[in-house]
């Protein structure tokens, strides 16, 4: 019942936040595109699931303000993909940020064929498989593939800090976890355990639903380590330490297969990454993962 432009000075506001009331935000999240784009491109509120249903029933105008979101996860650019439009394809890959599946770059591949601004756009792009250059090369304008061939080595090599810099941002800890409310995570978290509520089952559901801060307080925990170190553990790309805390206390397989596609390493690992390190922690036996926890101990302690 209130006026577009005050939902509109609402959602600016809240855009912004890391915290923030999660109903009332995908609530102007799925409003009118006047309402909704800033919440859509900014907030840390939203969840995979939250993007997933808006993209799959919302105007193209939404679809577009979430391919400007900073990351992208597959699950978001595959519906991206499919339901959205040229423009909203043309961003999406465009965006560094994104991730795709096989079907969703398969998607772009097929939509290039008639469209040299996202032939451009996926030229761009360094994380193409070889099989999906060949295919780029195989649809692509004169112009598209000459960039491919490394003709425009020189407008390319411009680009080259821009690019140094965004993998640099993404291989940093400290970016990810900037992006997450521990304090407010702590909080819910703790008084679950205080009630006797914070459990194994209770952990795999905060994975499940993609609450990465509550999951790693509740790793953290469960486990009697440090929040520091659980949450530094949680998003590195070398998983060890993660893995042999976690057989240390028993967790099952389906415990840590959740975990695995928790937060940042939902971006950050890929299928076969993760395959490997579920395929390590049932080859790993508890006791070996006791000792090394022991000694790690041993090594703060001393």
């Amino acid at each position: 019942m209130v006026e577009t432009e005050v939902r509109r000075f609402v959602a600016e506001r809240l855009s912004e936040l890391r915290r923030g009331p999660e109903r009332t935000i995908r609530q102007l999240a799925s409003d009118e595109i006047d309402v909704a784009e800033l919440i859509l491109r900014r907030s840390h509120v939203l969840r995979d699931r939250d993007l997933v249903d808006i993209a799959d029933v919302q105007s193209n105008a939404h679809r577009l303000a979430i391919a400007q979101r900073e990351m992208l996860s597959e699950e978001v650019t595959d519906v991206l993909v499919k339901r959205g439009d040229i423009r909203v394809k043309r961003r999406v890959a465009a965006n560094q940020g994104a991730t795709f599946s096989p079907a969703g770059m398969a998607g772009l591949l097929e939509a290039a064929s008639s469209d040299q601004p996202l032939q451009l756009a996926l030229s761009d792009r360094t994380d193409l498989a070889e099989d999906q250059i060949q295919e780029l090369v195989s649809v692509a304008t004169e112009a598209v593939r000459q960039k491919l061939a490394g003709t425009a080595a020189a407008a390319d090599a411009e680009k080259l800090p821009q690019a140094a810099s965004i993998a640099a941002q993404r291989m940093s800890n400290d970016y990810w976890l900037s992006r997450y409310d521990f304090e407010t995570a702590r909080g819910r978290v703790m008084t679950m355990a205080r009630d006797g509520r914070l459990t194994e089952a209770t952990l795999r559901w905060f994975a499940a639903d993609d609450r990465f801060a509550e999951a790693v307080v509740a790793f953290a925990c469960l486990t009697r380590i440090g929040l520091h170190e659980a949450s530094h553990w949680m998003v590195r790309l070398d998983v060890d330490p993660f893995l042999t805390v976690a057989k240390a206390h028993g967790f099952t397989p389906l415990t840590v297969a959740t975990l695995l596609k928790v937060g940042p390493w939902r971006h950050r690992l890929s299928v076969q990454a993760r395959a490997m390190a579920l395929a390590q922690y049932e080859a790993m036996r508890p006791d070996e993962a006791r000792q090394k926890l022991a000694h790690w101990d041993d090594m703060v302690t001393h």
